[in-house]
Order: structure tokens, then C-alpha cells, then sequence
């Protein structure tokens, strides 16, 4: 009985001193690992936090394939931290040198801007998801000052406009009438600058958010868009002929479709050729039954593409931009032959999902048709208003990132920078 105890007490002893050098050896594994990726981790946010644009040009992760300018990342990378940061995003670019302007009266987000001579016009858009703009901003170039506002009409729409000029009138056109994501108008407008007076034009054939808009050889061309769901891409083109803030005609006239349809795109006319460029498929929708119409994500694709008419009215396939861009229909400006492209947004993170800002200044040069990077923006930012006067590039409101390591949407703000710009 004794040498029986005394073998189970042995026995007991070896398999205690088995599991004890196990744990032992399990918990050194599981701090050497816990310690390289602690490095890893370390060493990815100090060589983001010291590069505002980093590129790592290997192996494809975009899911998506029918996305233009798809990303490229490490696959090691992927791999052992299956963490893909935003600012992987961010194009090389030269800094340009900043400087702070009055902030404009509201913060505003999705907002419209036209500039004649030295006069800024800015227009609408949301100051909160809950809270809508419906009045005209003015900015003044030459003094830099906020020089007062007026009254938007009631029936116009707050947001997601079309707008275009001839130098003094001022035409808008459909958008989205309220807050959240409720629906769209047909209802357009035109603004005579000079008396501040307001008149009514033929409402479109269809409601539209963010149609691409634009004067082209006396007629108001307004294409793409969103349709009336607020997600399903618009191809549809018409127009109307019209001069000195009258419409000549009864109704709106069918031109050729836009060869990709959707919202927040860039619409322009240089040298007698209209330009559409940038934009997305698919947007936010109203939550089903909700009696807010609250916003609801739904997938979206961003692209670069770019479009063009001219004599032959066949649309034409450019060079798309140097990455996907949209909300960038008032982000530019042309100066000495050239487009100027401030911000917007860019496909999303394809791990996160998460919506992704650009802070990139591009150029589109109007003789060669070729893209170049001129520069940083003080942040990324979307919805971007621009304009340019006396050798400066302005911008003012949207929506800005959460910070230089983070791209992701945060605040609508009020801000207004300018840069000397040299083209």
C-alpha cells in the first residue's frame, strides 16, 4: 500500500513539472509574438504619422475590379497585421504654403459655389445632417471679407445642386429638397446677380441629386446625377437653350447619355469642349420607414473617368485622374489653361470599408490633356468650394478629415484658406 502511494505520489510530481515547463514555454511563445507585432505595429504608425502620402506599389487588395486606378499594397504586410492604413491612400505631393482666411458665416456640407469677377456666391447645403442652408453667402476677393447674404427661394432645393453661370446669371438647377436624405426637386432657377432677384425655368423631366451641370454654346447641359432613389445612377442628358437669364425654349430637349452615369462629378467647359470628370455610382438612401428619412449607407463606386464633347457631340474617354475623385462639382478652378481639382473623396478602405477624403491638388492641363499632383491641400477635405483670384487658389467648406493619420469624414466646417498658385 505504501509503494503503491509513494509511485501515484511520483507520478503526480513528474506531470505537474510536465504542465509547468508547457505553460512555461507557452507563455514565452505568446510573448514573442505579442512583442513582434508590437513592433510592427510601433514601426507602421511612426512611418505614417512622418509621411502625409505613403504608396506601397505590390500586390492588388481592391476588391473591387472594375475600379479604375486600383490600390496596391505589400501582401507581407497584409498578412501579419491584416491592417491596411488610410493614409496608404495619399499621393505624393509637393507642400504648398497655406494661409488661414475668415471663415465663412455657417459651416456647410454639400454646399454650391459659383464665382463672378470678384464676387464669391455660396450656396446651401447642410450645416448638420439635421439642418439645412437655404440662403447665398457672398465673399469678396478683393478685400477678403464676408459681405453679406440673401434668400434662396423656398421651393429650391438645400442641397446637391447643379449650378453654372454666363457672368452674371446664375442658373441651379434640381437637388435634394431638405435634410437627412429626404428627396430630390425637378424645380430649377435662375439668379440675376445684380438685382438679387430670383425667377423660375422649366423643371427638369426627372428629379436629380448632384447632376452634372454646365453653359455649352447657349444651352444649359445638365447630365447624370442620382436618380430619384438617391442611389441608382442617372445617364440621362438634356438641355435647354437660354440667354441672359431667360429660356428660350418650353421644355428640355434629349442629348446623347453620358457614357457613366452618377453623382459629384466635375462638370466644365474650356476651350469650346465640355468636360465631365470624376464622380461616383451610388450614394446614401433614405432608411426604409423612416419618417426622418434617415441616412442609410448603401455601396458606392468612386472613379477617375473623364469625358468629354466637342464638334462631333460623341462623348469622348480621357485620361482618368490620378486616382478616383468625387464630390468635386465646385472644387475647381482654371488658371492659365489648366484645371485645378481640390479634394473630394476616393474609393473606400477595402478592408474597413470606411469612407476615405482626398487631400490632393490636381492638375488637368487643357492642351495636353494630361494629369499632374501640384500639391497638398492643409487637410483632406470634400465638398471643397474653390475659387481663384490674383494668383490665389481659395477654398472654403465641406467636410474635413479626422486628422493627418486618419482620413475618415469628421467635421463639416467653415474654414477658408488660400495658397499663391503658380501655373
Amino acid at each position: 500500500m505504501t509503494r503503491n502511494h509513494q509511485k501515484n505520489a511520483s507520478s503526480t510530481k513528474k506531470l505537474v513539472f510536465l504542465i509547468t515547463c508547457a505553460a512555461l514555454l507557452g507563455a514565452a511563445l505568446i510573448a514573442d509574438v505579442l512583442w513582434t507585432s508590437s513592433s510592427s505595429l510601433s514601426s507602421s504608425y511612426f512611418s505614417i504619422s512622418s509621411n502625409w502620402a505613403i504608396r506601397r506599389p505590390e500586390v492588388l487588395v481592391v476588391p473591387d475590379s472594375s475600379t479604375d486606378n486600383a490600390t496596391q499594397v505589400d501582401e507581407k504586410e497584409i498578412d501579419s497585421r491584416r491592417f491596411l492604413p488610410g493614409t496608404y491612400f495619399d499621393l505624393p505631393a509637393p507642400d504648398l504654403e497655406w494661409e488661414e482666411m475668415p471663415s465663412a458665416p455657417v459651416p456647410r456640407l454639400d454646399g454650391a459655389a459659383i464665382q463672378i469677377k470678384n464676387i464669391f456666391y455660396v450656396f446651401a447645403g447642410y450645416g448638420t445632417i439635421d439642418y439645412v442652408h437655404s440662403h447665398v453667402d457672398m465673399f469678396n476677393f478683393t478685400d477678403n471679407t464676408w459681405i453679406g447674404k440673401f434668400d434662396m427661394p423656398k421651393e429650391m432645393g438645400h442641397s446637391h445642386l447643379g449650378v453654372a453661370t454666363d457672368g452674371r446669371y446664375i442658373y441651379v438647377i434640381s437637388g435634394q429638397y431638405g435634410p437627412q436624405c429626404r428627396g430630390p426637386t425637378a424645380r430649377t432657377f435662375v439668379l440675376d446677380t445684380e438685382t438679387k432677384k430670383w425667377n423660375s425655368m422649366p423643371p427638369l423631366p426627372a428629379p436629380r441629386y448632384a447632376p452634372a451641370t454646365q453653359l455649352w454654346r447657349g444651352r444649359l447641359h445638365v447630365m447624370g446625377g442620382s436618380k430619384e432613389n438617391r442611389h441608382t445612377p442617372g445617364l440621362e442628358h438634356w438641355s435647354i437653350a437660354v440667354k441672359d437669364g431667360k429660356v428660350l425654349e418650353d421644355k428640355w430637349r434629349t442629348e446623347i447619355p453620358i457614357p457613366r452615369g452618377g453623382p459629384h462629378r466635375a462638370c466644365v467647359v474650356a476651350n469650346d469642349r465640355l468636360f465631365v470628370i470624376g464622380g461616383q455610382e451610388g450614394d446614401f438612401m433614405a432608411k426604409p420607414g423612416s419618417p426622418i428619412f434617415k441616412c442609410s449607407r448603401r455601396f458606392e463606386v468612386v472613379y477617375g473617368d473623364v469625358y468629354m464633347l466637342d464638334d462631333e457631340m460623341k462623348w469622348k474617354t480621357l485620361t482618368p485622374m490620378p486616382k478616383p475623385d468625387s464630390h468635386i462639382e465646385c472644387a475647381w478652378v482654371i488658371v492659365n489653361n489648366s484645371l485645378i481639382i481640390a479634394g473630394g473623396t476616393t474609393e473606400k478602405h477595402p478592408i474597413t470599408k470606411r469612407m476615405i477624403l482626398v487631400g490632393e491638388v490636381f492638375r488637368f492641363d487643357l492642351d495636353t490633356l494630361t494629369w499632374s499632383v501640384i500639391g497638398k491641400l492643409p487637410y483632406r477635405i470634400k465638398t471643397t468650394l474653390a475659387g481663384f483670384w490674383d494668383g490665389y487658389l481659395y477654398f472654403t467648406s465641406g467636410q474635413r478629415d479626422r486628422g493627418p493619420d486618419n482620413p475618415q469624414p469628421r467635421k463639416v466646417v467653415a474654414d477658408m484658406w488660400r495658397t499663391k498658385l503658380k501655373i
